[in-house]
């Protein structure tokens, strides 16, 4: 498909409408579009788990939920927070702006773009649909074995969430190395990899994460489905195999898997920083080499989770010091956040305040794990609240609350309205003090013996006014996000217009007009430094830039629309769906996989 771009208005003439036109499209904003709206929809449904979980344990001995109801929603809420909610919304950002961020038109394989976004739609409704089927899977979001084993799960629960899980992984996998290529390769001339922005280089590091992280998960959800399936024993004890394999298999992928969460939120602070404190990220390059080392260390600390399982004290001894070493990355990224606000002209707009809150939350997470690196420690507080309270301010303090400061810069990008600030507001302190009043108390009753995953609890043990402080924490949490939905559609439906540059930013997406056209830029832009709009007569952080009208006459190849990423995730859901509901569906589904895949490589490119 070529599009002539002769005016920048005349973009808008050529943007395509129509339902149809999602379901082909290849363009990387729309597919981040796709992720952010699908993602956000599972946010909500992992959010409405917790307010069950949370009245459950508002006062001791309640019966809202069975213990079976409880064990299906806490797992559920663990798994669809994780894999379905921060995840995707991590690669909304990813898909959208990258590209913007690099100077490219598009990513290096946009069908596979399409691919991997409908693979994880059509995983994560697999998944769910466990609701409805026999029950959803009730043994925790790291499914231990035999936990998962027909002995203790005959059901099929694990089957639900194995298969889920598994193209949940190939959609992962298509993204990471699509994104990988389209960093290395496809940058604006001058964008040497120093001159890429923090978000940029923590987004790609991330992609190498998931990578290298994913095969391990993948391999250990194909010995359990053996198991299950087909009478292998590798996980069951009784017959010679061992439960603790899956442990390392798990938390090989597990471990980075938290910084597959929080590196992206590492970008956007190190982005955003800057442009609110009116100048540069102090020690560029400190962020930039200590985001590497978080991820390499990362895949060295994975039995600090399995100090329970008695390794022994060699083993315990070499995790735990390298789970201390990766407390120096992460603290010099604190000194570099927070030198990049000293003596800085910040202005408090809502982005900002998210991401100053961002650092303070994740201070308080980052405390409570260095204590989980001491074995002695972490033996008190393993499967109490203590670590629930960690693991939240990690991942809902870390990672939220910078999605949120991300959604808020970013928003008026994608829409080409400004959100309202007073509504901004609103949402982050009623979020901030929610958050805290929700969690921090669970320090202490994790303190004071509550163990995690029980349905209830006894009274008389001192426990009752924290778990009230955190229910109605919650609840607050849950009206904060209805001020953020209502300024969403408030913007789109009548907010005052963003125009390009509406923060005075120094990187390449606000350069163009809001929203980008479809083709991205006219002409590919030719970079000299970190902040290309900063600096100069026409720097942005003095006046608003307007986006340099195109060459007439310029004619831009873009990939054509296509059916086939679609389909193609629907045969290979098809085929995992098989192993739950009989092989002939299985075999249905490889036909259309490979019947898809042929017509695919046969299309037309553009």
């Amino acid at each position: 498909m070529t599009v002539n771009v002769g005016q920048l208005g005349q973009a808008v003439a050529v943007r395509p409408t129509g339902i149809w036109s999602w379901v082909t499209t290849v363009d990387h904003k729309r597919i981040g579009i796709l992720y952010g709206v699908t993602a956000f929809i599972f946010f909500l449904i992992g959010g409405i788990e917790a307010l069950l979980i949370r009245l459950q344990l508002f006062v001791p001995g309640a019966t809202l939920l069975t213990p079976d109801q409880y064990n299906q929603l806490f797992t559920m809420h663990g798994t669809t927070m994780i894999f379905l909610a921060v995840m995707p919304l991590n690669a909304a950002f990813l898909n959208y702006f990258v590209p913007l961020m690099i100077g490219a038109r598009d990513v290096a394989f946009p069908r596979l773009n399409a691919f991997s976004y409908w693979c994880f739609l059509f995983g994560g409704i697999l998944m769910n649909l466990s609701f409805f089927i026999g029950g959803a899977p009730d043994f925790g979001w790291f499914g231990y074995a035999p936990l998962t084993d027909r002995q203790f799960s005959p059901e099929l629960r694990a089957d639900f969430w194995a298969m889920g899980l598994q193209v949940l992984g190939v959609a992962s996998l298509a993204a990471a190395f699509n994104f990988i290529v389209t960093i290395i390769n496809m940058r604006a001339p001058g964008m040497t990899l120093m001159r890429m922005p923090p978000f940029v280089w923590m987004q790609f590091v991330t992609q190498w994460l998931l990578a290298l992280a994913l095969p391990p998960i993948a391999v250990a959800l194909i010995l359990l489905t053996f198991d299950r399936h087909f009478s292998t024993n590798f996980y069951l004890a009784q017959w010679g195999g061992d439960p603790i394999l899956w442990q390392h298999l798990f938390w090989i992928f597990g471990h980075p898997e938290v910084y597959i969460l929080i590196l992206p939120a590492f970008g956007m602070i190190s982005d955003i920083l800057p442009t609110f404190a009116r100048k540069p990220l102090f020690g560029y390059t400190f962020v930039v080499y200590s985001g590497i080392a978080i991820g390499f260390l990362g895949f060295i600390v994975w039995a600090h989770h399995m100090f329970a399982t008695g390794m022994g004290p060699v083993a315990d001894s070499a995790f735990a010091i390298a789970t201390m070493l990766i407390a120096i990355p992460t603290g010099v990224k604190i000194f570099n956040w927070i030198g990049t606000l000293w003596m800085g002209q910040t202005v408090y707009k809502t982005p900002a305040l998210f991401a100053v809150a961002f650092i303070a939350m994740f201070i308080i997470g980052g405390l409570s794990g260095v204590m989980h690196a001491s074995p002695p420690a972490d033996l008190q507080q393993t499967d109490s609240y203590f670590i629930v309270a960690h693991f939240h301010y990690v991942l809902f303090g870390g990672a939220i609350f910078g999605i949120m400061a991300g959604a808020y810069y970013w928003l008026p990008k994608v829409t080409g309205r400004l959100l309202d600030e007073r509504l901004g507001k609103i949402h982050f302190w009623l979020m901030l003090i929610g958050f805290n009043l929700s969690f921090f108390p669970m320090h202490f009753v994790g303190l004071n013996g509550m163990p995690r995953r029980t349905y209830t609890y006894p009274a008389g043990f001192g426990w009752e006014l924290m778990n009230q402080l955190e229910t109605i924490g919650a609840f607050i949490i849950a009206i904060s996000f209805l001020f953020f939905i209502y300024n969403v559609i408030k913007s789109v439906r009548s907010g005052e217009p963003a125009g390009a540059n509406p923060w005075g930013a120094g990187t390449l997406e606000w350069s163009l007009p809001s929203p980008p056209p479809v083709y991205n830029f006219a002409t590919v832009p030719v970079v000299r430094s970190l902040y290309p709009l900063w600096g100069g007569p026409n720097d942005s952080r003095l006046s608003s830039t307007q986006p340099a009208a195109a060459p007439a006459d310029v004619h831009v190849h873009l990939p054509k629309p296509s059916y086939w990423p679609i389909v193609t995730a629907f045969g290979l859901t098809l085929a995992a769906a098989g192993i739950i509901f009989g092989y002939v569906l299985t075999g249905i589904g490889v036909l259309v996989l490979l019947a898809s895949i042929y017509s695919w490589a046969l299309e037309p490119a553009s």
